[in-house]
C-alpha cells in the first residue's frame, strides 16, 4: 500500500451496503435510494462530497452533493427510474475554496484583514474560469471581476460567500486530496409489483362446473373476471404438471391412494412428461397459452409453482440417473424431513458431478415458461438448494426476462431466508403465519421494516398456505381469518391468500398438526364459491383500500401506534408527499370485545391540536370525527376486529415519516 500518495480525504464507510458490496440492494421503478457515508481528513478544511450515481449501461456518472448530517456523516439520495440496474459510489476531496472563503468570513466578522484569504480564493476561481470547456467558465469570470472591483471589505466578504459562487467552486474535484470508495455498489431495480402485489393461489383442478370432475384451465378462464373483481393481481397455481403414479398419495396424504386419488401438485412428472409439460386433465399447452393471456387483460399475472424435486416416474429419472442419490440396494432416495416422509417425491441431488448439465436443464424450466409468457415463480422450498445456483439461475432468466418475479417459499431460519433474499429472491414468505400478538407482530415488523434487511428483503404476507393452517384459525374460527386477513393486506404491501379456503373460514384440522384436514393437496374440491359467510365482500373492500391508498403500497412505512390496551395493534401509513395516510386498529383477540386509546402524532400527521379531523373507515363505510392526541376505539371480533382508516382534513406533510429510501 503507497501510504506516501495515499489521499488526505477517506471514504470509509457506505449505507446501504450488502455483504460489502456482493449483493444488490432493492428498489422498484421511482424510488430513491438514500445514501449515507462517513468521509471526513485530518485537520479543520471543508470538504465537498459527491454521490456518483448512473445506470449501469451508462458511462457518464450523474453527480448529487451530499449533505452533512454530523459526526462525519454525509447524506444525498437518487432516483431510479427505470427497471434496470444502476451503480453509486462516494468520492469527496478538500475544497480548498470553501476553506478560505469560511475563514475570510469569519475574520470579516471579528474587523481582522483577510486579504490573504481572498487572494487565495481568487486564484483559484480564475484557474477554474480558464479551463477549456469548463460551463461554468463565464460565470467564474464574473465573480472574478466582481470580487476585484469591490473595495467594501463587507460587501467583498458577501461575494466570497456567495451560495453560487461555492456551488460554482465545487463543481470539479481537487485531485490533490480526492478520496474516492473503492467499490462502485448495484441497486437491482425491478417493476411495480415486486412492491405492491395481493396474491390469489387455487388448485386448478378444483373449480370444474360438474361436480366431482376434473378442473381445467378453460375452467379457470371463468374465474378471472371474478378474482380481478376481489382485487388480486396474481393468480398462483400450484404444480401444473403430469403427477406420478408410483407411491402416489391418497386423501389425507395417505399412504395408499385409491382409483381415483388425483395425486399430489408436487409428486412432479409421469411417462407423459416432467416439468416442460402439463397435466392433460388440466388441457394442453396451448390452453395454457391462452389463460394466461386472458389473466393478462384482466390485470392478473399467473404465477406458477417451481418446484425442482420429481416423482419416482419422472422421465429425468431415466435420462440423467447422475442427477439422483441412489441408495446401496439400488433403490432411489425420496425426500425426507423426519419424521415425514415423501415416499412420492425424490430430490434432486445437487451435488452430482453433472452440476454444469444440471443448472442448464433447471434453467431452461424457468425460460420455457417464461417464454409462454409467465413473469411470476413461487419457488418451493429453495432453502434446500444451493445458494450459488439462485443467484446464477435468477441472474441468467433476468437477462432475458428482466420482469420475472420470484417469491422465495422459505419457511426456514432467519440467516438462510435473507441469505436467499440477498441471492436474488424478489420477494419471500414470512413469519407473519405465526405472529399473532401485539409484542411478536411489532418486533417482527421492526426487524423487516427498521434495519439494513429492508434494502434487500421484501416480505410477502400470508396467513395461510395448503400446507399450513396455524393454531390462531383453529382456536379463534372466522374472527381470526377476518383479522388477520387485514393484517396481512395492511402491515405488507405484499400479501397472498390460499384460497377459497381462507375466505369459507375452512379451520378443520389434522389432530395436534397445523394441517388442513381433507387437504386439496390430495384431493379434488368442488368449491362453492358464494357459500354462506364467505368474506369475499371483505377481501374486495380490503384489496379496493390497497389499490386506491399509495400509503398501503409500501411496507416500510410503517410506524407502530400507542393504544392503553395488550389486546389492540394499531399503526399508521403515509404516503411519500404525506397526502395519504391510513391508521389501521386491529382486535387480536377473537373471544372478546376489546377497547382503548389510541394516540396519534398530530403534529407529524399535519393535524392541529384545538381541532377536529375525520377518519374514515374503509372496511365498513362509517365515517367519526376524532379531535385531539387520544381517540377511543373499540372493536368486537364477532362483527368487525378492525378499522382501515384514512385520515381527512389533515395538511400534507412532505415525509411526515422518514422511512421511504
Amino acid at each position: 500500500m503507497n501510504l506516501i500518495n495515499s489521499p488526505r480525504v477517506l471514504v470509509e464507510k457506505i449505507l446501504p451496503e450488502i455483504n460489502y458490496g456482493e449483493f444488490p440492494v432493492k428498489r422498484v421503478s421511482g424510488e430513491t435510494v438514500t445514501v449515507r457515508a462517513h468521509v471526513y481528513a485530518d485537520g479543520h478544511d471543508a470538504l465537498t462530497v459527491q454521490l456518483l450515481h448512473r445506470r449501469k449501461k451508462d458511462k457518464v456518472w450523474q453527480r448529487t452533493p451530499m449533505k452533512a448530517l454530523g459526526n462525519d456523516e454525509w447524506q444525498a439520495g437518487f432516483l431510479v427510474a427505470e427497471p434496470v440496474d444502476y451503480l453509486y459510489t462516494v468520492r469527496a476531496w478538500i475544497n480548498s475554496y470553501a476553506t478560505a472563503a469560511w475563514s475570510a468570513g469569519k475574520k470579516q466578522a471579528a474587523g481582522q484583514d483577510f486579504a490573504a484569504e481572498a487572494g487565495v480564493c481568487l486564484e483559484f476561481i480564475k484557474k477554474r474560469s480558464r479551463l477549456p470547456g469548463a460551463p461554468e467558465g463565464p460565470e467564474l469570470a464574473r465573480f472574478v471581476k466582481k470580487i476585484e472591483t469591490e473595495k467594501k471589505p463587507a460587501a467583498k466578504a458577501a461575494i466570497l460567500l456567495d451560495p453560487l459562487l461555492a456551488e460554482l467552486a465545487a463543481l470539479r474535484p481537487e485531485k490533490e486530496t480526492l478520496g474516492v470508495y473503492p467499490k462502485e455498489l448495484r441497486v437491482c431495480v425491478e417493476r411495480e409489483r415486486a412492491r405492491f402485489s395481493s396474491w390469489y393461489e387455487i388448485f386448478p383442478r378444483s373449480f370444474s362446473d360438474k361436480p366431482g370432475a376434473h378442473g381445467t384451465f378453460r375452467d379457470c378462464e371463468r374465474l378471472l373476471p371474478e378474482i380481478a373483481d376481489l382485487g388480486f393481481d396474481v393468480l398462483y397455481f400450484p404444480p401444473i404438471h403430469p403427477i406420478g403414479e408410483t407411491k402416489r398419495k391418497g386423501k389425507n396424504n395417505s399412504v395408499a391412494a385409491g382409483p381415483g386419488d388425483p395425486g399430489s401438485p408436487w409428486a412432479i412428472g409421469s411417462a407423459l412428461g416432467g416439468h416442460k409439460a402439463v397435466d392433460p386433465r388440466l388441457g394442453t399447452l396451448g390452453d395454457f397459452d391462452n389463460l394466461v393471456k386472458k389473466a393478462k387483460k384482466h390485470g392478473i399475472d399467473i404465477a406458477l409453482d417451481i418446484a425442482f424435486q420429481c416423482s419416482p416416474d419422472h422421465p429425468y429419472i431415466k435420462e440423467h440417473p447422475q442427477w439422483f442419490k441412489w441408495r446401496p440396494d439400488g433403490t432411489i432416495q425420496h425426500a425426507e424431513n423426519p419424521p415425514k416422509k415423501y415416499e412420492d417425491v425424490v430430490p434432486v441431488n445437487f451435488d452430482t458431478v453433472d452440476r454444469k448439465a444440471l443448472w442448464e436443464e433447471l434453467k431452461s424450466v424457468f425460460v420455457f415458461w417464461a417464454a409462454r409468457g409467465v413473469s411470476v415463480f413461487r419457488v418451493d422450498n429453495p432453502h434446500t438448494k444451493p445458494f450459488p445456483f439462485w443467484q446464477w439461475v435468477i441472474a441468467e432468466v433476468r437477462k432475458q426476462y428482466p420482469d420475472a418475479i420470484f417469491l422465495a417459499e422459505a419457511f426456514t431460519k432467519p440467516k438462510v431466508m435473507y441469505r436467499l433474499a440477498k441471492a436474488g429472491f424478489t420477494q419471500s414468505y414470512t413469519y407473519f403465519t405465526w405472529r399473532n400478538t401485539k409484542p411478536e407482530l411489532t418486533a417482527y415488523l421492526t426487524e423487516l421494516t427498521r434495519t439494513g434487511v429492508s434494502e434487500y428483503f421484501r416480505p410477502n404476507f400470508w396467513p395461510n398456505t395448503p400446507d399450513i393452517l396455524s393454531e390462531i384459525f383453529q382456536r379463534d374460527g372466522r374472527p381470526a381469518f377476518l383479522s388477520r386477513l387485514v393484517l396481512a393486506g395492511t402491515l405488507s404491501s405484499n400479501y397472498g391468500m390460499y384460497g377459497p379456503a381462507y375466505e369459507q373460514c375452512v379451520n378443520a384440522a389434522v389432530a395436534g398438526k397445523e394441517e388442513y384436514l381433507n387437504s386439496e393437496k390430495y384431493e379434488i374440491k368442488n368449491w362453492d364459491l358464494n357459500a354462506p359467510g364467505n368474506l369475499r365482500l371483505l377481501i374486495k373492500k380490503l384489496n379496493a383500500a390497497r389499490r386506491q391508498n399509495p400509503a398501503l403500497q409500501a411496507t416500510n412505512n410503517i410506524r407502530f401506534l400507542p393504544v392503553d390496551n395488550d389486546a389492540i395493534i394499531a399503526y399508521v401509513k403515509a404516503s411519500r408527499d404525506g397526502s395519504n395516510v391510513i391508521i389501521t386498529v386491529v382486535n387480536l383477540d377473537g373471544r372478546h370485545r376489546r377497547s382503548g386509546w389510541l394516540n396519534l402524532p398530530l403534529a407529524e400527521l399535519g393535524l392541529a391540536a384545538d381541532k377536529p379531523y375525520k377518519v374514515h373507515d374503509l372496511l365498513t363505510g362509517a365515517a367519526y370525527s376524532w379531535s385531539g392526541e387520544r381517540n377511543y376505539v373499540e372493536l368486537d371480533p364477532g362483527s368487525m376486529p378492525a378499522h382501515v382508516f384514512r385520515l381527512e382534513g389533515h395538511q400534507p406533510r412532505v415525509q411526515a415519516f422518514d422511512y421511504y429510501s
